[in-house]
């Protein structure tokens, strides 16, 4: 390993904005220079590897010299594989056998800097890194640790936030084990995604309502159906509200945050880069849910459809050019790694949004995902990265794979895309997005902009 790459993870073991134990990996971390972390001691981490080239590193530090035990699970058609470094030098241990779970133990490993690089002896899928070592890894306890949820007392509320709170006013310490999120495709609210996903989720923890404007109906509605011990709506509308303690210390001692339905553009607008950015990924992190509607839902992904003051997207119109004023996509608010590369969209049937979406997804090339849900609809996605669909409606998810022809996609001319995957997913049913597996049968989808009417199959619903 280079020195600086070396320098680079000790650097990001002993920041203080990267002390969360990992419980999920974020790609890429293909190589060493790249590892994901930092790994804690006991800490599961939730993981998948995706194709035959994939292989997954992972950084951790040990506080004192001691064995390092390393257990890797995974699924019965699979065979994986585990390798422990140090900062140097080839490899001190491995699980190179069919065993499942694949374990071993170092003896008295020195402390300091160790690596763990996983790969595929054969098949793909999700797996199970737990690794015990000598100190917890990141140099400070998790954030929080199960168990020990004190945030300290509620800050005062700043004049001129309206933050309307339903139930009790402390934290409520909840120990939770892996993160999940809500994605709602607005109109109705879907009543079982928050009473039979959430509920047994957050286990009687706390809720926040994010929006910029609107009421503080949710409260009831929400702990109605969840039993939470409390229910907070915060309308935060200007970037100093947002990085206001107050705001910060709802947020983080929640156990479910979600984001109501109004304007994308307006949230990213007030929230990216402040405290509420940082505290919805903490709930994340800490194993909480996060969840949105409508345009809750749209800035929850990695890529972000956000209009920004234009017109929003029409599909007859977003098919006409590639570069329409109308398809504007953003980044870096949350990096969630069950939605790494998918933008999302929602009132997907119900407004005929199937091809502005295929726009989307051609703007994110063929690695990129779109994950649209239609109206009274939901998709629940769990750390494992199964997502199931409850509610009235469908939920569609769009990708590409070899047959897939980028045959038109140049500024001022009609997209014209050919062979699609699309998958139309019903309640109940589910589909995996972190190795896209599913039992779901895809068909195909092509776009025309050239003509009046540029879906193929004429009904791509």
């Amino acid at each position: 390993m280079k020195a600086l790459s070396l320098l680079g993870v000790v650097a990001l073991l002993l920041c203080g904005n990267a002390q969360a134990c990992l419980q999920q990996e974020s790609e890429n971390n293909n190589n060493e220079s790249a590892a994901d972390g930092p790994l804690c001691s006991g800490i599961t981490v939730q993981a998948a590897i995706g194709n035959r080239t994939d292989q997954d590193w992972y950084a951790f530090d040990t506080s004192a010299s001691g064995d390092i035990s390393i257990n890797l699970s995974h699924g019965n058609n699979a065979d994986f594989d585990w390798f422990l470094y140090r900062a140097s030098g080839s490899y001190i241990a491995s699980g190179q056998s069919s065993a499942n779970p694949e374990t071993g133990t170092y003896v008295a490993s020195p402390a300091g800097p160790h690596f763990i690089k996983v790969t595929r002896y054969s098949g793909t899928g999700n797996y199970q890194l737990t690794v015990n070592f000598a100190g917890a890894g990141g140099g400070t306890e998790p954030e929080p640790e199960p168990g020990n949820c004190s945030y300290g007392a509620r800050p005062s509320k700043p004049g001129g936030l309206s933050a309307t709170l339903l139930g009790a006013s402390s934290d409520v310490c909840v120990s939770l084990t892996s993160p999940a999120l809500l994605l709602m495709g607005g109109g109705a609210d879907v009543d079982a995604a928050f009473a039979n996903r959430i509920a047994p989720h957050i286990q009687g923890g706390n809720i926040v309502v994010l929006r910029t404007s609107g009421t503080a109906a949710y409260n009831d509605y929400l702990q109605g159906l969840t039993n939470a011990a409390s229910v907070e709506t915060l309308i935060v509308n200007t970037r100093t509200k947002a990085n206001s303690d107050y705001v910060d210390w709802a947020i983080r001692s929640a156990e479910f945050v979600f984001i109501a339905g109004g304007d994308q553009s307006d949230y990213l607008n007030q929230w990216q880069g402040t405290k509420v950015q940082d505290a919805l990924m903490h709930v994340y992190n800490k194993g909480g849910a996060v969840g949105g509607t409508s345009a809750g839902n749209h800035v929850l992904g990695e890529f972000i459809y956000d209009p920004d003051g234009v017109p929003g997207a029409i599909s007859s119109e977003a098919v006409t050019d590639f570069c329409h004023q109308t398809v504007n996509i953003s980044s870096n608010f949350l990096t969630l790694p069950l939605l790494d590369g998918i933008i999302t969209d929602t009132h997907f049937k119900q407004r005929d949004r199937m091809g502005r979406s295929a726009v989307f997804q051609a703007k994110l090339g063929s690695s990129g995902r779109v994950v649209a849900v239609s109206e009274a609809t939901s998709l629940f996605v769990s750390a494992n990265g199964n997502a199931v669909v409850d509610g009235s409606h469908e939920v569609y998810v769009l990708r590409a794979d070899s047959q897939t022809q980028y045959q038109q996609t140049s500024c001022g001319q009609p997209v014209i895309i050919n062979n699609l995957l699309r998958y139309k997913l019903l309640p109940g049913q589910s589909y995996n997005l972190l190795n896209n597996s599913t039992a779901v049968s895809p068909t195909r989808l092509s776009i025309d902009g050239r003509s009046g009417s540029f879906y193929s199959p004429t009904n791509p619903y």
